[in-house]
């Protein structure tokens, strides 16, 4: 049905009173994808591009990333090539064990305890830093196309890893792969790959253990979360992640207190660890440390700006402490962020019901305003029929609750 659907495309294109042709055009360039025909299939992605006005600026993204999913698909074997010449590039280090040696000598001690950290070993360490980081990203964009799975992809890039200089980077390949499995949602492939390494040396044994930790804390096994999760302190105990594992499932044990002197260790191993700050903060409010919760969250706030989880979390800890106004600034600046999110118009709705004067009217609002976003929720529907019966609109409130009778049949 291919040819037709092009064919069809095309008497479209043709027509003059179509303003949308671009977008037609992707879709044309989509199908010659799928038939494998790619060179067409950049043609006509190029095609859409040129008729796309600038500032259709998120249409433009998507077509580009077309043509960059095209050019990924090309070429297997020069992208092979490329990868190859990547890791032959001479960074021009010779010898690093020279920064390790030790002397009796008193004037070679001197010697090279001033070029350990001298320009050039730092501009070493940075050519060194950006070339690993350069054969990692390579890797992870080809591996999923140069054969038939990123499995095999993967396999390849690490083979080829291991013949070369940055033969330490296999590991973080074999990782990644594992990291793609969950992706993927193959727990039990990902699982495999990770417990290879716990015989590895300890900063790859503590990333994999970190990894299995909370794999099997998202599982609901709280032994082998936690047996994981010691081993991956015991490796290296200034990993905030492995931490941070280490502490939740202290909490989910009931532990608080425990959870939160490990998320304070956390952070002052790493400050920007965003999960042990968000967790520290949900143990302060479930302790009822409402202060030192929202300290927690405000903080936060200021390092990802426009996370709704953590205005909301500020909006719920300010409605606790009974200031409303609070409570509805952080909400509306919620609403802001996630426009869609029905439960926020809800929690706007509450807070006007709760108030003093009772604001009824702008709370039917609110509700109304979650409705449209998600009519499905009982407890909005239930809502607005009341309101309807309580303001003698009989009619609309029985709408509302057939509605809500279609949602839970089985309710009387």
């Amino acid at each position: 049905m291919y040819p037709e659907a092009i064919n069809t495309y095309n008497v479209i294109v043709k027509n003059k009173m179509f303003s949308n042709s671009g977008r037609i055009k992707v879709n044309i360039g989509n199908i010659y994808f799928k038939q494998g025909q790619l060179a067409k299939a950049i043609k006509y992605y190029r095609m859409a591009l040129d008729q796309v006005q600038t500032n259709h600026k998120e249409t433009r993204i998507r077509i580009m990333q077309n043509i960059g999913a095209v050019f990924v698909k090309w070429d297997k074997d020069k992208m092979k090539k490329s990868f190859l010449k990547l890791l032959s590039v001479n960074l021009g280090i010779d010898d690093e064990d020279k920064y390790s040696v030790t002397t009796d000598n008193a004037k070679e001690s001197v010697f090279l305890d001033a070029i350990r950290n001298d320009p050039l070993r730092q501009l070493e360490r940075s050519r060194k830093l950006i070339a690993e980081r350069c054969i990692l990203t390579a890797a992870k964009i080809i591996a999923p196309a140069i054969e038939s799975s990123f499995s095999e992809g993967f396999d390849w890039c690490v083979e080829q890893v291991k013949q070369s200089p940055y033969h330490d980077l296999a590991n973080d390949l074999e990782i990644h792969k594992a990291l793609m499995y969950l992706k993927e949602r193959d727990f039990s492939q990902a699982v495999s790959i990770l417990k290879t390494f716990e015989k590895k040396d300890t900063h790859v044994k503590s990333q994999a253990a970190t990894n299995l930790s909370f794999i099997y804390f998202l599982q609901g096994n709280s032994e082998n979360a936690k047996r994981y999760a010691d081993a991956a302190v015991k490796a290296d105990r200034f990993n905030a992640t492995s931490l941070t594992n280490k502490a939740n499932c202290l909490f989910s044990e009931g532990d608080a207190e425990g959870a939160t002197s490990l998320y304070k260790e956390a952070l002052e191993n790493d400050s920007s660890c965003h999960e042990a700050l968000y967790n520290l903060g949900l143990v302060n409010k479930s302790q009822g440390r409402l202060d030192e919760s929202l300290d927690c969250f405000l903080k936060l706030h200021n390092i990802v700006r426009n996370n709704a989880q953590v205005m909301f979390q500020i909006a719920t800890l300010y409605e606790m402490m009974e200031d409303g106004n609070q409570a509805m600034e952080w909400l509306m600046q919620c609403q802001g962020v996630v426009p869609t999110d029905a439960s926020v118009m809800s929690r706007m709705a509450d807070i006007c019901e709760n108030e003093d004067n009772g604001e009824r009217t702008q709370a039917f609002a609110y509700r109304m305003d979650s409705y449209r976003i998600f009519p499905a929720d009982i407890e909005t529907v239930e809502w607005l029929g009341g309101y309807y019966v309580e303001s003698q609109f009989a009619e609309k409130a029985i709408k509302y609750f057939e509605r809500a009778a279609v949602i839970q049949p089985n309710e009387v």
